[in-house]
Parts: C-alpha cells; structure tokens; sequence
C-alpha cells in the first residue's frame, strides 16, 4: 500500500464539494488522491457520504446514476478500516458527529484528514495526523 501513496481520510463535505463543482479545488483534490493516495471509509464515514448524496437537493446538480457510479467507484479504490471498539469511545471533536472521521484517520494511521469544517481543522495537528484544507492538501501533495 505504500508504494502507491498517502493514506488519507477525507470529509463528506469534500467528497460533496468535489462532486458538485468538478473544476473546483475539491475536485482536483479528489482526483490526485484516487490516483496517487488511498482513501480510507470506514462504515460510518461512507454511510454519511452516501446518505448526503442521495439529498433531494442535489437533483438538479447531479443525476442519480452518476450518483450511484461515484458511490460505486470510491468503493472500488478506498481503503476500509473498522474502528476497535475502545478507539470507538474516544472523542476528540467539539462537535460529535466529527469524531467519526478523527478515528478512521487514526484507526487506518492515516497521514491527513481533509475537510472544510472549522470544528476538525481547529485540532490541527493531532499528534501525527495533519488535519487540512482542501487547498492545503493539494499543494502537500503536489
């Protein structure tokens, strides 16, 4: 694994951001870490992008096939991690529902978590894992 790149988590925002405006720095992010990198679901990490893409409101922005054909190739590529159940009841994040993406970055011993959310980028860094902008990430990985 890595011979083929960083191991990386990536938030739903991202993930969305990405999807929604192809040309944008999500994106080019999102295309540069399936070619060179891993990234890493875990269940709940992938369940929350699938059920945020499947949102009435993206209809008009994204068909439900290319829906359906994203959600089916970031399965394909990523990395799946469990979380151990002690790592499980640990919380790092001010606001709960972070904490999801802080233990599959540690679980998988991740080198970055990448999102947009001020409530994971104010714990940057967190001990070994860089917590990172889209643009941040891009350039560490160009």
């Amino acid at each position: 694994m890595a011979s083929r790149g960083p191991v990386i988590v990536i938030d739903t925002n991202v993930w969305i951001s990405g999807v929604l405006t192809r040309s944008g720095i999500p994106a080019q992010l999102l295309r540069q870490v399936v070619r060179q990198g891993h990234p890493v679901f875990s269940p709940d990490t992938f369940a929350e992008l699938e059920q945020r893409l499947w949102l009435p409101k993206f209809d008009r922005y994204v068909s439900m096939e290319d829906r359906r054909r994203l959600l089916q190739e970031i399965n394909a590529v990523a990395v799946w991690i469990d979380i151990p159940p002690k790592m499980a009841e640990q919380t790092f994040c001010r606001d709960a529902n972070d904490d999801k993406f802080i233990r599959a970055a540690l679980a998988a011993g991740a080198s970055r978590l990448v999102t947009g959310d001020n409530d994971l980028l104010c714990l940057h860094p967190l001990g070994t894992l860089h917590i990172l902008t889209p643009r941040q990430a891009l350039d560490e990985l160009a």
